[in-house]
Formats: structure tokens, C-alpha cells, sequence
């Protein structure tokens, strides 16, 4: 059976980001696969849109990031996207918590694969006073996540298919469609 779960993407130290619920599919050695279906409300303190397709979201075991995973839907925004974030906490298994570290890994729809936010990144590791332990661990951590997905290594290396396949199967099985 699925589980709701509540995923907040925090703001150094412990501001509201990004928050949005979705479906516990299961654990592997990854970590936790989460399922997101098109239309669920992403929302931040300043805006907030609804997925425009079904993906998944990785909560690794003991990382710094969170892997946004996307099928071939047309409508999809990128097939891969990696927030740079401190390791998942888990508050039961309602609720997990990362504070998001502005660098992001992305693969576009066009396979191109770069780091987005260096700028950003800069910007606050000054203005929000980022400790030197969370600097060397964003950016330790984007070098590694762009070689692992520039090279397709796992799990950035279609093992997400799995998992979307399993939201899309069981959302008919257990849940009401939002149409």
C-alpha cells in the first residue's frame, strides 16, 4: 500500500521553500523513491505551480541531495534534476526534511547536463553565512552528481523508470484520478 509523505525543501538555516506531498513507493539501496503525479501542488512561500507530469523524487540513504526523476511525458520539465541539499532527515515516515543548497544538477530533455545556480550559490554562502562543512558538502557533492549523471551511473541510470512505472500502476490501483 502507498503512503502519504510530506517532502520540505528548507531554506539555510530552517526557512519555508519548497513543499509539496506525494506517494511512498518503496526503498531500495539508493534510498526512498517518492511519487509525485501530474497535478500535485509544488508550492513556496512566494509561488506555486502543479507538476506537469508524474516523476519521482530520491531520498538517498545519507546524502547531500534529493533527484527529481522524469519519464518521456512530453510534457515533462527535464528528465533529471538534483538539488544540492544536507542529508535527508526523517520525522517518522510522514515527513522528510533537507535544506536546499541553491546548486542544482540537470539533465534537460535535450540530454544536455550542467550546474545551475553557482551564482545564487555564491551569493548566499555569504549573505546566509553558510558553515564551511555545508559549503565543501554542496559542492563536493554537484562535482560528484555531474559526473555520476553526465556518465549514467546509478541511479542516474534509468533505475528511476522502475519506480515511475509503480506510481503510474498503482495510482489506478489505489487512488482516484484528479480529473
Amino acid at each position: 500500500m502507498l503512503r502519504p509523505v510530506r517532502v520540505e525543501c528548507r531554506k539555510w538555516p530552517d526557512d519555508p521553500h519548497w513543499e509539496f506531498d506525494g506517494l511512498r513507493l518503496g526503498v531500495d539501496g539508493h534510498g526512498t523513491w517518492i511519487g509525485i503525479t501530474q497535478g500535485t501542488l509544488l508550492a513556496s512561500p512566494s509561488r506555486a505551480f502543479q507538476a506537469a507530469a508524474d516523476h519521482v523524487t530520491l531520498v538517498p540513504h545519507d546524502a547531500w541531495w534529493l533527484a527529481t526523476f522524469y519519464a518521456d511525458d512530453p510534457r515533462r520539465p527535464f528528465d533529471t534534476y538534483v538539488d544540492m541539499a544536507t542529508p535527508a532527515v526523517w520525522h517518522g515516515e510522514e515527513l522528510v526534511r533537507a535544506v536546499d543548497l541553491d546548486l542544482d544538477v540537470i539533465r534537460g530533455t535535450t540530454g544536455r547536463v550542467w550546474v545551475d545556480d553557482e551564482d545564487e550559490f555564491a551569493e548566499h554562502r555569504v549573505s546566509l553565512g553558510y558553515p564551511d562543512d555545508v559549503i565543501d558538502g554542496a559542492v563536493a557533492s554537484s562535482q560528484e552528481i555531474l559526473r555520476a549523471v553526465q556518465e549514467g551511473t546509478a541511479p542516474f541510470d534509468g533505475s528511476h523508470r522502475y519506480w515511475v512505472d509503480r506510481l503510474r500502476a498503482r495510482w489506478g490501483a489505489d487512488l482516484s484520478s484528479p480529473d
